[in-house]
């Protein structure tokens, strides 16, 4: 009990505000919202919910671990693109190797010792990786930036971290200083990369008086005449049409189609696989992943559950398998 109690207090730890800036459709001078959507009243089932999750949920087993990719090389030619766990890709290229949402603790947790455990060991191992240029970060959820795998990084292989607005100054805390902030549709060219933000239907919070103090958002890469786009962590809205509108149809979609149940508390901020799809056909994406399952248990569905669904998803909205895949290595030949 008194370790339960521990983390309800640091839990309730007031957090300034990181960003200051002009007020926008999307920021109201001191937080950050889905255009059209002012900030709605906190939610005290979800707040008590997360502590459940991150408490009492029992952890998935599964039979048998993920066989590793083989070590990636430096470069290559083409475009390779490679699922390593959760929400976490590699994408690769002649002149540019990017991550995404890099995550390798063993749990998604601001805590060692209790928290969502992962279930199997990352696709490539975090020695074998590539010298990495760049590392794009969504929001600043604990699956999705996780401070200890982004001081390795920094350490190890110095590459530049893009982040939404209100999280340069936080990673700076952790001496991590080479980071460039962006707000949605802001766009930054890096060798024969130009990485563009754009906007999700999602929130953000580390603790809980810090609710969306920070922005968060998706990716859309272009890379030679491929456009990659990654969703990052969103609920269905109508930015995926807006992004084909403005930004055009990606080649490749990485979307999440995990952690939904119950839909009544998860609807809000994660797709369901069915609704995955009904994203894959808005974007126009000529190929789909299905990411951000499978790795740590955030909700009540089973391990396999979102790649079940999936296929049902799939069925009755008539996408063929072969155009919204489960994780694999991608190639992209020149």
């Amino acid at each position: 009990m008194r370790y339960f109690l521990l983390l309800v207090f640091i839990l309730t730890g007031c957090q300034g505000g990181y960003y200051t800036g002009p007020v926008s459709d999307h920021f109201d001078g001191k937080k950050f919202y889905y255009p059209g959507e002012r900030e709605k009243p906190r939610s005290f089932t979800r707040d008590i919910y997360n502590i459940w999750t991150a408490v009492f949920q029992p952890l998935w087993y599964l039979p048998k671990d993920v066989k590793p990719y083989s070590i990636c090389p430096s470069q290559i030619k083409g475009i390779k693109i490679s699922f390593i766990n959760h929400s976490t890709v590699l994408i690769q290229s002649k002149k540019i190797n990017v991550l995404l949402d890099p995550i390798y603790s063993y749990r998604a947790s601001p805590f060692s010792w209790i928290g969502p455990a992962r279930a199997h060991k990352p696709g490539i191992h975090f020695q074998n990786l590539p010298k990495i240029d760049v590392v794009l970060i969504s929001h600043n959820h604990y699956d999705h930036m996780d401070v200890s795998t982004l001081k390795r990084l920094d350490k190890a292989l110095h590459p530049l971290f893009i982040v939404p607005l209100g999280n340069k100054i936080f990673l700076k805390r952790f001496a991590i200083k080479n980071v460039k902030e962006l707000d949605w549709w802001q766009e930054i060219k890096i060798k024969n990369t130009r990485i563009h933000f754009l906007p999700a239907h999602h929130s953000t919070q580390r603790w809980l008086h810090d609710y969306n103090y920070t922005l968060w958002g998706s990716y859309g890469l272009q890379m030679g005449d491929k456009k990659i786009y990654y969703a990052g962590d969103t609920g269905y809205a109508n930015h995926f049409k807006m992004i084909r509108q403005h930004w055009g149809r990606p080649d490749f979609a990485l979307i999440p189609i995990g952690a939904y149940k119950p839909r009544s508390l998860l609807r809000v901020n994660h797709i369901d696989p069915f609704e995955a799809v009904k994203c894959h056909l808005e974007l126009g994406s000529r190929l789909s992943m299905g990411i951000h399952w499978g790795t740590f248990k955030l909700s009540e569905e089973s391990v396999n559950q979102p790649a079940k669904d999936l296929i049902l998803a799939r069925e009755k909205l008539g996408v063929s398998p072969k155009a919204f895949i489960l994780p694999t290595e991608i190639f992209f030949k020149p």
